[in-house]
């Protein structure tokens, strides 16, 4: 029974937190690897999104997962480039993002771990819930530029908040052109955070 295995699974996965640990790092290597050779906006990704052609484990996946939290939402699958962009909707896409999208990537690693499983070819999945990730991105833009500005204006160098690889990917892409000021990432994931100084 496919419904069997699965939950099986999805048990398997939640229960082994060794397995949970190991997972996530692998899937984080992948991810940065993916995020350094990709330089696009979430916006242009998602520019010629199609509803996903094929089922997937992903899906099903998800759904265990929330019915386990406790939470009630529909998730639409779409392939957007190279990736699978699943949409997610209903009312309680709010636990679901979490404090900071902190829930949202948390389950976005296992999603990529769960689809990846035992497959020579790595497919990245991307999660979204009431276009967080988009506001996010447009939010970290921002800051990026306003940090710079106090940098120049100061001299002073500004570090920010501890950040996952994608959300410091956006900030060293917002500045990559500013001929003023440079930025770097220090420290050890999940405290890892990016740095913006003077050239």
């Amino acid at each position: 029974d496919k419904t069997e295995d699965k939950s099986h699974f999805t048990n398997e996965i939640l229960q082994d937190d060794n397995k949970i640990n190991d997972g996530v790092d692998n899937i984080k290597k992948e991810e940065k690897s993916q995020i350094n050779k990709d330089t696009s906006s979430l916006d242009t990704i998602l520019a010629d999104k199609v509803p996903y052609p094929e089922e997937n484990i992903a899906v099903p996946f998800l759904k265990d997962v929330t019915e386990k939290m406790g939470i009630e939402l529909e998730f639409t699958p779409y392939k957007a480039n190279d990736y699978l962009f699943i949409d997610i909707s209903g009312k309680d896409t709010g636990t679901i993002i979490g404090k900071r999208g902190q829930t949202l990537d948390s389950i976005q690693y296992l999603t990529n771990l769960v689809l990846n499983k035992n497959k020579e070819e790595y497919q990245r999945v991307i999660l979204d819930a009431e276009n967080y990730r988009t506001k996010r991105e447009k939010t970290l833009e921002q800051l990026a530029h306003r940090l710079a500005g106090k940098v120049i204006r100061t001299g002073r160098t500004q570090k920010l908040e501890p950040m996952n690889p994608y959300e410091r990917k956006i900030i060293h892409t917002a500045l990559q052109d500013d001929s003023r000021v440079t930025t770097r990432s220090e420290g050890k994931d999940p405290y890892r955070r990016v740095i913006v100084e003077l050239k």
